[in-house]
């Protein structure tokens, strides 16, 4: 009969002294001050602001004005709803158009073909290009002089001296395609990504049992695509909401406001206006609306969850 080996005794566990525990708190300090100094503060300051009546051009009225700013934006400024409706309208327009032509982009590239590498280079190049030096691009390309409505008049094609930048029923159009060559290859590189992931065992079960090419991508790819989808598409919307520099240098908010998103509006009562206080209480307005409209839209779109 076999013996039980009775087994060594553990050794105590030892407490970590109180340097060993404030070790990782020490650590992170440099971070967490970086995020404070870089995050928090400027937030704080924008709040604090939001509350007061700050116009340097005005310095005798500056003071307190509680919840003065926010019910001028609320019940008295028709520029800021003339602004929001564009910015969401934008932010929908670009951020669907984005997503459809990155996705196709990122199927096509995602193909075996002679000179893939030099397609995908093309494809992703136009993200490599600042918000300036694509709108100097586009500004060039719609001049009325040396741009593309020259050569379409030459053709038959409209009349010369026309700028789309100019006309109400063309300038959003024309802003929207100058984006949209910036912005549909961020959507691209992110689906391409994801799409090198899935595994080609479950393509190939599904041609056994007979699915088409379009019931592979739909019950397949779709699937599996759905959280960097969400994810992109998050991002997105909040980079077109604060989208700037293109609208601000391609048509300045105009003509007469038409392209004015509320970021833009923001910048403009800021630092033209030099109405700090109002221009705060709008900015705290528009990430109040960010975040609320991200809250819902990932628990809307249940991002993170399991695929069953």
């Amino acid at each position: 009969m076999a013996t039980a080996v009775a087994k060594p005794p553990r050794p105590p566990r030892r407490r970590p002294s109180g340097a060993a525990r404030r070790t990782p708190y020490v650590l992170i300090a440099p971070a967490v001050l970086l995020m404070l100094g870089f995050i928090a503060y400027p937030m704080l300051s924008v709040l604090y602001y939001s509350l007061q009546d700050y116009n340097v051009t005005k310095p005798w009225r500056n003071g307190f004005a509680g919840l003065g700013n926010f019910r001028r934006i609320l019940f008295d400024d028709p520029l800021f709803w003339q602004s929001l409706l564009f910015s969401l309208k934008w932010v929908v327009a670009e951020v669907g158009l984005q997503l459809a032509l990155g996705l196709a982009l990122a199927l096509i590239v995602n193909q075996t073909f002679v000179g893939r590498g030099l397609s995908r280079a093309l494809v992703f190049s136009p993200w490599a290009v600042s918000g300036v030096l694509t709108t100097t691009i586009w500004m060039l390309l719609y001049n009325p002089a040396t741009g593309i409505s020259r050569y379409l008049a030459d053709a038959g094609i409209g009349e010369y001296g026309t700028s789309v930048l100019s006309d109400p029923d063309t300038v959003f159009p024309a802003a929207v395609l100058a984006e949209l060559w910036r912005g549909v290859p961020f959507f691209a590189i992110l689906i391409l990504a994801d799409l090198q992931s899935i595994p080609n065992e479950l393509y190939e079960a599904a041609s056994v049992d007979g699915a088409g090419r379009f019931r592979r991508f739909f019950h397949i790819t779709l699937p599996h695509l759905r959280d960097a989808i969400v994810l992109s598409t998050l991002l997105r919307a909040v980079w077109e909401f604060n989208n700037v520099d293109l609208l601000y240098t391609l048509t300045g908010g105009g003509p007469a406001g038409s392209t004015t998103t509320l970021p833009l509006y923001v910048a403009n009562t800021g630092i033209d206006g030099h109405d700090f206080g109002y221009a705060s209480a709008l900015t705290t307005v528009a990430f109040v609306i960010l975040l609320f409209c991200s809250i819902v839209y990932l628990r809307l779109s249940k991002f993170g969850s399991d695929r069953t």
